[in-house]
């Protein structure tokens, strides 16, 4: 019983999404710590606290799709572990109002002991953005606003927020490094979108996807590709990162092949079987860019 209760909470987690969160914070601890002390206990509670809201905002929506009637029907969205019966709404919202609590500790802790208060406001954004991607009132993720804000927390405030943590300071190059994270990160969530184009228009959920419609939809992942493999060129022609990053050219092949994909699919629902293939050409771009950055001299 205890471990259907375990592997209830891990479904409702989505662990291969946490990648999302691993490497912006890396890049940032990364641009931060290099030639100086590593502080690995800070990075422990940073990551620790970001997981937290992580997993807090998976829970959320769940939460809140549920009681909208998103995730109902053939909707393939969230875990389902409420629809499943794995878990209660009532466990959902324990869990939710802990995993902020304890957030919030190691966020007042680290701003107390580094004298860090000027990331209050910061914060208090990212912690609306979790809460209100499909909470009422405001319910932005219904509008078409899911990538605009998913990508500015998990990109800029994640990598600058980091590097502010263990730097004492904010720096242009962290935000322009932070460009092509927040574009992929906001690319999963475009992708991950695409298989409940149907339901979400049903239910009046009016994501980038369902606004652009299918051949739009196809256009606009196109697009998400080609700008952030355009950053990354920039970002080495500026020489703000080692030319190594130019070895995310390799990974074209992959995206090519998910577009193919795309285009042999017929019933979009399908989709959801290949997300794997956007996770992995953010972990492998991921990871080209913090070995750039190390080898940056």
């Amino acid at each position: 019983m205890k471990t259907d209760l375990l592997k209830a909470w891990i479904k409702a987690s989505r662990p291969p999404f946490y990648i999302a969160t691993l490497v912006p914070l890396t890049i940032g601890w990364v641009l931060a710590a290099k030639g100086r002390d590593w502080h690995p206990g800070r990075f422990l509670l940073v990551n620790l606290a970001a997981f937290a809201v992580h997993m807090a905002t998976n829970l959320i929506n769940d939460y809140f799709d549920h009681l909208h009637g998103t995730d109902a029907g053939q909707s393939i969205g969230g875990s389902r572990v409420i629809q499943e019966g794995l878990l209660s709404l009532n466990a959902l919202k324990k869990a939710i109002f802990f995993l902020y609590s304890f957030a919030a500790a190691i966020a007042f802790y680290l701003m107390g002991t580094l004298d860090l208060w000027l990331m209050l406001p910061m914060l208090l954004f990212s912690l609306f953005s979790s809460v209100f991607y499909v909470a009422p009132p405001i319910r932005y993720g219904y509008h078409g606003l899911g990538e605009l804000f998913v990508g500015v927390n998990m990109g800029p405030i994640m990598v600058v927020g980091t590097y502010w943590v263990f730097a004492g300071k904010v720096d242009w190059i962290p935000f322009c490094v932070s460009i092509p994270i927040a574009l992929m990160v906001a690319a999963i969530l475009y992708y991950q979108s695409l298989p409940d184009m149907e339901t979400d228009r049903k239910v009046g959920k009016r994501t980038l996807a369902v606004r652009f419609g299918r051949s739009g939809a196809f256009i606009g992942l196109t697009i998400f590709w080609g700008l952030i493999y355009l950053s990354i060129l920039f970002l080495v022609f500026a020489e703000t990162i080692s030319p190594l990053a130019l070895a995310s050219l390799a990974t074209l092949p992959l995206f090519v092949r998910l577009l193919v994909i795309i285009r042999k699919t017929k019933d979009w629902k399908d989709l959801d079987q290949h997300g794997r293939y956007v996770r992995i050409l953010y972990f492998l771009n991921g990871c080209i860019i913090i070995a750039a950055l190390l080898l940056k001299k």
